[in-house]
């Protein structure tokens, strides 16, 4: 895992993917009004790899969750040496790393932040749907050859459902796809695309492991992730008569 160093949290006045706004409405002869958030939509593919029966997910760093991390744990009393030693034999998530390097400027000691593995979240391959002349099929295409490896072509993307996410802040719609894949459409590491930021490593899931998986709730994960794994299980599972262990 990557090392997260010289943090510093900033006001965000201009970005290509958020835009807070407000609005101001009447309910019922009330007048109301509610902060939002403006961002683009988005696609989800779950991934199923029928030469090696595993689910091929994504697994990378989230600053977002790292800093609701740091908010949750600032306000909590330190753990003593037995106690930290009896959550990290129980945590299914890599060993912390070092915090050596990290700048003491950052406006808070550096050891109240905590380490880069409290940000990384597992995900099915996802991207967003930022680029008007594409179907999503093709852009959730792309994100699976980006991502993962896997060249698959958009007619064999089998649409799952649409929903939305965040509807308390952003509203976003969210449109989830399924595709099988073998070792045979695999023509890359994957990985993401390195010049615009992204740093993903490539995660299988044995199907015979995917339920406990979904529901273990020391492994940090999408909703997503454990809604298409319950998909799968009520409508996968029985055609090919597979269990997934539940």
């Amino acid at each position: 895992m990557e090392e997260i160093n010289n943090i510093e949290v900033t006001p965000c006045t201009e970005s290509d993917y958020l835009k807070p706004l407000r609005v101001h409405y009447n309910q019922n002869g009330t007048k109301k009004s509610w902060d939002f958030m403006r961002t683009h939509d988005s696609v989800s593919v779950l991934l199923f790899n029928t030469s090696s029966h595993c689910f091929v997910l994504v697994k990378q760093f989230r600053p977002a969750v790292y800093m609701c991390e740091w908010e949750r744990n600032k306000t909590q009393p330190p753990l003593s040496a037995e106690k930290s030693e009896e959550g990290a034999s129980e945590a299914t998530a890599p060993a912390p790393e070092s915090q050596e390097g990290q700048s003491a400027s950052e406006g808070e000691s550096s050891s109240q932040w905590p380490p880069a593995s409290a940000g990384v979240t597992y995900e099915l391959c996802a991207g967003l749907v930022d680029k008007p002349n594409l179907s999503l099929e093709e852009i959730a295409r792309q994100e699976v050859l980006e991502e993962c490896g896997y060249d698959v072509p958009a007619s064999k993307l089998k649409r799952i459902t649409s929903y939305r996410s965040g509807v308390g802040v952003t509203g976003a719609k969210q449109t989830m796809f399924y595709a099988e894949v073998s070792d045979d459409n695999c023509v890359s590491a994957g990985g993401g695309e390195p010049r615009e930021g992204e740093l993903i490593e490539v995660v299988k899931v044995p199907l015979h492991e995917a339920m406990t998986f979904a529901y273990d709730e020391r492994i940090p994960k999408t909703m997503g992730l454990i809604f298409s794994f319950i998909w799968f299980h009520n409508n996968m599972s029985p055609k090919y008569k597979i269990s997934t262990n539940v």
